[in-house]
């Protein structure tokens, strides 16, 4: 879930906003307004407007401008929202104090009504036009999510949504709303739907006091202080446990409104002082709230005890300019001075429509023309200007100062209300229409899809019927919601212990389990199905944004390290400790929770450790590629060219350091497997999005269900061929069915190249045979021929040869004790004889792991030539090397080789040919077949001890090549000559390394 992959809100990204709406609005320079006043204060002067709060205001909004811009240095900008929510506690709060002081009651009705002219029908003219342009301008499937956010932002819960949205990492990687900074005008909705009535209520219990100010104020303050402090412990709470909730969520904002209803309703005026303290206090606020602008980034905690510092340094900067006892305007050198200057209170007084319009053009720009740098969006951002001056002009002012309107509250409430039911309806209509239009959104019935491959390059069993044109499976719609059966047990990222989930025979003694991320999850339909067919129990064991590997990540859901994380994987393996030994454990996770990749084969192999002592073979399978962008969305409006949507493979497919290590034998007991040759074929650079009309992946990370359920039969094939017990007693530790487009290369996971003409170090020049070819890496001498086969190509270019040899990565082949080894390959012989085949050597043959550490060591790290043939004759045969360089028990440097066996029709049709190593007591003996005849044995009786060993049980590699002239070829009567031709391959259809341990051993 990862993954890496969408987050919750943080301080430093652009998912966060600052709310420029302070309740009372920008007022002119002459209208003098109560919410200004200062506290307590009394008669018009008192009363009189707070030029410095509206030049605070645009400080506030160009902070948060500044920082949604990407503007480098700014990128403490979010803490505009503080400054805000202080304002918005301090005048909201006086002039609701002093009404209820000078009436004896608060009229909710009339102050409903006036934030309804002020605030609502502005932010009704950005959803529609939001609702409108995002029609054009957005794919369909990121339609329907905008027309949602529309309906939230209208009816003032945008918080709520977005909290749901951020929180829920199976929501992860949608693209950012351009109504995403409706959060923080919801929360100031919310503070003033409960506040006004909650003041109204102490009013009416205070009315009967003979001073109603000294009697409601005390019982404000209380209220007030206890409302504070809760909610900033709550803040705390949530910081440290989920970053979207107390960043987002009302309850965590209360106290920042509180701090501000403070300097409201306590009587700062009465204080005395010298006046160099209030100019002290106003410009230490302004510093800190700079300070927190330029020091402040995404990796600050927030709001948390972060946020204390922007939101009273804003108080200091309220409190500095309160008028005192004399009627003295701003200070001479107070920063309320400049704040009160006709630049900033120009800004100020536009806050609120420059912030309603900005984010929407910045996002909805770069939905239409990709993601763009800072220059541009801060273009963008003054672009901006020209709708917020023309709403300003032409709504917000008409409307807010209207005769008509004002002089009855339910004309203004009214008029709210349909500023919120027009861009609600709009949205339905706009929203439903999609929907429509992109197809029926209930879940696909997997007994309705087309059977997928269980082998070769294509995603889907060739049945006849076309695998392209005609409808996506699953519909984009459909992609979203297209996830595994598993219930809750993908378990949540503040959950440390799976519950049970226990599927399929769960009474059954055997079972399977996978363990992993939410990139393990996506294969638990693959895994049910194979549980279901052997009759075992699936076990699943699945943590969202959970690295596997014993990495130290910070989880974007909670906004901070991932304790709970590391709890539940030494919980997980804990479990598999206690319960029963597993026939096959299945393992996969996201390879990106570090680019470390060191790091990451660390955090792997600590978690490895205990899960190999279980004794239970482990599959891992590599991590699928992940696309970085929202698929779903993209396919929607490219349903009749999704190819499209296909992204970058460089980057969607990092290293897998543990692929790499397990499929050299560096960890035994880990097999590993893939199916990304599959979902992003190595020719071309681009990955599909959808294949053989499969809509691949749910969201930016995870393959759809639809696309696990068609991968199954494969995946059951892979895992059953490396380390699951089969029917009949062997284990596969290797099958390689060299599938591919053709002309690509053979796995490089699995196969290595060896070139030139010797080892490192040139040990043996010329192999050591006398071979006159170089060996290359190149797709000329080493392809795939896209029919399933690998092709190994000698060429010859200005007059000299070259070919292909590749060895296994896995150098650990080798029987259990007392049991058998069998290594086997389907192979055609090069298509060519006569003088036309002089020289040609192909061979498939294994090398003593001992070989590596330095290549040194022949011959008594063992040799099997399973199959050679020389000169393009009608024979094949086999040979074992051992022991000393000269003579010994393997009479080198000849070996001991097996009788030529005819075979006639080996150059250019597929055999079969194996080499088993059987070190059963009273057997011990390597024998050699052709298509299932054993036509050669070396019995361990023949040497020593030490030497068979050594020459057999120590772990081998295998080998594929074509080698062109030689020691062997002229023994045989011929060498690579003018008549020689180049360009006929050996192909090779099939390798596998199979295990079948000693009779009696299994449970």
């Amino acid at each position: 879930m990862p993954t890496l992959a969408p987050s919750a809100p943080r301080p430093g990204s652009s998912a966060t906003h600052g709310s420029p709406s302070d309740g009372s609005g920008p007022p002119g320079p002459r209208d003098p307004r109560p919410g200004g006043s200062g506290p307590g204060a009394t008669g018009s002067r008192r009363s009189a407007f707070r030029p410095d709060i509206e030049g605070l205001r645009a400080f506030a909004v160009l902070s948060v401008l500044a920082f949604h811009a990407s503007v480098p240095g700014l990128a403490g900008g979010f803490v505009g929202v503080d400054v805000f929510f202080v304002i918005s506690g301090y005048l909201i709060t006086g002039l609701l104090v002093r009404e209820a002081v000078t009436t004896g009651r608060i009229r909710l009705g009339e102050f409903f009504a006036r934030r309804a002219r002020r605030l609502l029908p502005s932010a009704a003219v950005v959803l529609v036009a939001i609702a409108v342009a995002g029609a054009w301008l957005t794919v369909p499937l990121r339609r329907t999510d905008l027309e949602n956010d529309v309906v939230a932002a209208a009816l003032s819960v945008a918080n709520w949504r977005f909290v749901q949205q951020q929180t829920d990492y199976l929501a992860a990687g949608q693209d950012e709303s351009p109504l995403l900074h409706f959060w923080s005008l919801a929360v100031e909705e919310q503070f003033y739907l409960c506040w006004a009535p909650l003041l109204a209520v102490l009013a009416v219990l205070t009315a009967r006091a003979a001073r109603r100010g000294r009697a409601l104020r005390p019982v404000a303050v209380a209220v007030t202080t206890v409302l504070t402090l809760g909610t900033f412990a709550l803040s705390l709470h949530w910081t440290g446990d989920s970053v979207s909730l107390a960043y987002l969520g009302t309850p965590s904002r209360v106290w920042q409104f509180g701090v501000g209803a403070l300097l409201a309703l306590l009587p700062w005026h009465l204080l005395r002082g010298p006046r160099s303290l209030r100019l002290l206090c106003g410009w230490a606020g302004a510093a800190a709230l700079m300070w927190c602008v330029l020091r402040y980034d995404a990796s600050t905690p927030y709001p948390g005890y972060a946020a204390l510092v922007p939101t009273l340094a804003t108080a200091a900067v309220i409190l500095a300019g309160t008028p005192g006892r004399r009627p003295d305007g701003p200070a001479r050198y107070g920063v309320g001075r400049l704040l009160s200057l006709r630049a900033p209170r120009a800004v100020g007084r536009l806050s609120y429509t420059l912030y309603l319009w900005h984010w929407p053009v910045l996002v909805l720009a770069e939905a239409r023309f990709g993601n763009l740098d800072w220059p541009a969006r801060t273009a963008l951002t003054l672009a901006s200007v020209l709708p917020a001056l023309a709403t300003m002009h032409w709504v917000e002012r008409p409307l807010r100062h209207s005769r008509t309107l004002s002089e009855l509250p339910r004309r203004g409430l009214s008029l709210g209300v349909a500023a919120v039911v027009v861009p609600v309806v709009l949205a339905l209509v706009v929203g439903t229409t999609t929907l429509q239009l992109l197809g029926p959104a209930a879940p696909v019935d997997a007994k309705g899809l087309p059977p997928g491959a269980a082998d070769g390059p294509s995603l889907l069993t060739r049945t006849g019927a076309p695998l392209t044109g005609g409808p996506v499976m699953p519909s984009p719609v459909q992609a979203r919601k297209s996830f595994p059966p598993d219930g809750a047990c993908e378990v949540a990222p503040s959950v440390t212990s799976s519950p049970p989930c226990l599927f399929g025979a769960v009474d059954s003694p055997h079972r399977v389990v996978l363990l992993g991320d939410s990139h393990a999850g996506q294969w638990f339909s693959p895994l049910l199905s194979l549980a279901a067919k052997r009759g075992w129990a699936l076990q699943e064991l699945v943590k969202q944004g959970c690295p596997l590997p014993e990495l130290s990540v910070v989880n974007p859901q909670l906004g901070r390290t991932y304790h709970e994380c590391d709890t539940w994987r030494a919980d997980s393996l804990a479990r598999l400790r206690k319960g029963p030994k597993p026939e096959l454990i299945v393992i996969s996770s996201l390879n990106r929770y570090t680019d470390d990749q060191q790091l990451l084969l660390s955090g792997w192999e600590k978690t490895l450790k205990p899960l190999r002592a279980l004794g239970a073979p482990i599959v891992y399978v590599e991590d699928t590629p992940v696309p970085g962008t929202d698929v779903p969305a993209c396919v929607s409006g490219h349903l009749g060219d999704p190819k499209a949507c296909a992204f970058d493979r460089e980057k969607a497919r990092w290293p897998d350091p543990l692929a790499r290590k397990a499929a050299a034998g560096g960890l035994p007991g880990v097999r590993t497997v893939e199916v990304n040759s599959v979902l992003c074929p190595a020719a071309g650079a681009t990955c599909p999005a959808v294949l053989e009309r499969i809509l691949l992946y749910r969201d930016d990370a995870h393959l759809t269900d639809v696309a696990a359920v068609v991968l199954a039969p494969r995946l059951e094939r892979l895992l059953m061929g490396t380390g699951a017990p089969a029917a009949d007693g062997w284990t596969r530790l290797l099958r390689e069915d060299f599938n591919g487009p053709a002309g690509s290369r053979p796995a490089a996971s699995r196969w290595l190249y060896d070139r030139g003409t010797c080892y490192p170090g040139c040990p043996a020049p010329q192999w050591g045979t006398g071979e006159i070819e170089t060996m290359t890496d190149s797709t000329d001498n080493v392809r795939l021929d896209g029919k399933g086969a690998l092709e190994i190509v000698p060429t010859l270019r200005e007059g000299r040869w070259y070919s292909g040899r590749i060895e296994s990565r896995r150098s650990d082949f080798a029987p259990p004790p007392g049991g058998v080894l069998r290594i086997e390959a389907s192979i055609a012989l090069p298509d060519v004889t006569g003088a036309a085949a002089g020289g040609y050597w192909p061979a498939f043959w294994t090398l003593g792991a001992g070989l590596r550490d330095g290549y040194t060591g022949w011959p008594a790290i063992g040799e099997l030539d399973v199959m050679e043939s020389v000169n393009g004759r009608d024979a094949v045969f086999g040979t074992m090397h051992c022991g000393t360089l000269d003579g010994g028990p393997c009479k080198e440097p000849m070996g001991l080789s097996s009788p030529r066996q005819k075979c006639s029709d080996c150059r250019g049709a597929f055999h079969s040919y194996a080499v088993e190593i059987d070190t059963a007591p009273g057997a011990e003996e390597v024998r050699w077949s052709l298509d299932g005849r054993v036509y050669h044995r070396v019995k361990a009786s023949g040497m020593d001890a030490a030497t068979w060993d050594r020459a057999v049980k120590q772990g081998q590699f295998l080998i594929l090549n074509v080698a062109m002239g030689g020691a062997l070829p002229s023994a045989d009567g011929a060498e690579v000559g003018p008549a020689t031709e180049p360009g006929h391959p050996m192909r090779v259809a099939e390798v596998s390394v199979s295990v079948r341990e000693a009779s009696g051993s299994r449970r």
